[in-house]
This record gives structure tokens, sequence and C-alpha cells, in this order.
């Protein structure tokens, strides 16, 4: 099995709207050959709580305004360390960076095949390692 149209629709929109509210490390993956209850992930990271829970608010908006999709849970809103939006077919997770090496999840899900992602989304791979690196070991940007 493959994820369906409507799962890589959902994926896409909301990799879009990660990416525009500067998401870190977005990457989906297609769970359906291993999973029953879902077809595909998607993962997204932060460096805040705040940022995590502006990216969440914007993937729930814009795929409820342009594909007509309401999750049918959504956790991890007080803390906003790890946000989950379930949509039934999809879910997806946007996690504070931190949660993100810790959990690492990508090590869970890498023998799925990883969906294809607009341009945007491609190009956060690796930003969380290069916002690391300008900020220096003191945390403190050079």
């Amino acid at each position: 099995m493959t994820a369906t149209d409507r799962s890589v629709e959902l994926i896409n929109a909301a990799a879009q709207a990660a990416a525009d509210k500067l998401a870190h490390d977005i990457i989906a993956y297609d769970v359906s050959d291993v999973l029953s209850i879902t077809d595909a992930f998607l993962l997204a990271s932060a460096p805040n709580d705040r940022q995590v829970k502006s990216i969440v608010d914007e993937i729930e908006e814009r795929l409820n305004k342009d594909l007509g999709a309401k999750p049918v849970r959504r956790e991890g809103d007080r803390e906003a360390r790890w946000v989950l939006l379930d949509y039934v077919d999809v879910v997806i997770h946007v996690q504070h960076s931190e949660e993100r090496v810790f959990y690492a999840l990508e090590r869970l899900w890498k023998d799925c095949p990883e969906l294809e992602l607009p341009e945007e989304a491609r190009a956060t791979r690796g930003r969380a390692a290069q916002a690391e690196q300008q900020a220096g070991p003191d945390g403190a940007d050079h």
C-alpha cells in the first residue's frame, strides 16, 4: 500500500505551512505499509515553545481553510514541546528541537519511504544544526 492522494495533499499543505513559519528539518514518511491506522507522518521542529505553537496553529488553520480538514485530536498544547495533530490519514508531529533530538522519530521510521515535499519544506533540512553553529557553544549569536 502507499499513502493516498488525499494523505499526500494534506502532508504537502502541512509541510508548506510549517516552512512558512520557519520550522526546521521538515520530513514526511509514508507509513502505510507498517501501520494500519494512518498513511503518513510529518515531522517538523522549532527552537522554542512559542514557535512550535505558531507552526501548529498555522498548519491547523491552513489545512482547515484550504482543504476542509480538521484534526480529530490535538495533544501537547499545554507545554508546546511536542504537539501532535491527528488527521486520521496523516499524523503531524511538531517538536521542540530538544525533543526532536531526544526521541529521534526519524530513527523509528527510517525504513519507510520518504514523501516528496514542496521545495520550501525540503530547504529546511539541517536548519537546526545551522542555527546551533551560528549561536556557538555559549548559545549567543556570533
